[in-house]
């Protein structure tokens, strides 16, 4: 089944709702699904397509509703390279909110941070990222789309929003490179050494393959990551999902705020 048939079931159970932007929620942002106003929530197991998260901190659901004025699909959870080994695991997921009628996709994630300067509980906005892992979802596209260009993959417009509402709420708002590891394990201290060597400010195991994904159905792009901790090595201390988690839901409330008034800024039409 493809996204076109997907999009049309997902059209009874919300007749009338074309979104106007989607959001990727991230490990301990779920609270973002909250937001909704007249909230459908449909299960990915119900969607031909979508992805089978097996990630505590993921619901596994597509939440329709508003946001404000705004018309909104969250994905309450994501499916990741480590999981089966597949970096296409959220194909049909954004493609079908293309064929819904979106424009936009507003990525988020939970990261590690390079920088002593963006401890954990900091937002920082990804202005480009490097893709470490080595792998590539338009890997098997047959076509010269494949070719992507990804100058402008960080949409620049969006990335202007969202430092206004930085401005308007009082978020400190950090800015980075985001280095997309694989996982499942947690790097190295000397793959965290490497990595701000040659420029990275946050790392983590999500959020690149679905921006080449959504750049190659024609969507916009912006992604913000939650910091959670410092990169191994940097304070002598173990790293953890369960840190991950708990980091990431503590400073949720500024994420929340973030996500909430940039989608105000993107429904007026930035």
């Amino acid at each position: 089944m493809n996204a076109n048939q997907t999009a049309a079931i997902v059209r009874e159970w919300a007749p009338g709702l074309t979104p106007k932007l989607g959001i990727v929620l991230g490990s301990g942002l779920g609270a973002l699904a909250d937001d909704v106003a007249g909230a459908v929530r449909l299960p990915y197991a119900d969607l031909p397509g979508f992805p089978r998260s097996g990630v505590s901190s993921h619901r596994g659901e597509l939440v329709l509703g508003h946001i404000g004025e705004v018309p909104v699909a969250v994905f309450a959870g994501r499916a990741h390279y480590y999981e089966r080994g597949n970096p296409r695991e959220m194909a049909v997921a954004i493609a079908t909110l293309k064929a819904l009628g979106a424009d936009t996709l507003v990525l988020t994630n939970a990261a590690g941070s390079l920088r002593e300067d963006v401890g954990p509980g900091s937002v920082m906005l990804i202005t480009d990222h490097i893709a470490w892992s080595g792998m590539n979802p338009l890997i098997g596209v047959e076509d010269d789309s494949r070719f992507l260009d990804m100058v402008t993959a960080y949409d620049r417009g969006l990335q202007d929003a969202a430092r206004a509402v930085a401005i308007d709420t009082g978020v400190p708002l950090a800015e980075g490179v985001y280095m997309w590891f694989s996982g499942p394990s947690f790097e190295t201290p000397a793959e965290i050494r490497m990595a701000r060597l040659i420029g990275a400010d946050a790392v983590g195991m999500s959020t690149v393959p679905e921006v080449i994904l959504a750049r190659h159905v024609g969507l916009r792009v912006a992604a913000l990551s939650m910091i959670t901790n410092l990169g191994a090595g940097m304070t002598g201390l173990p790293l953890s999902h369960d840190e991950t988690k708990a980091v990431a839901a503590e400073g949720s409330e500024r994420m929340r705020l973030m996500v909430t008034r940039l989608v105000a800024r993107i429904g007026a039409g930035a």
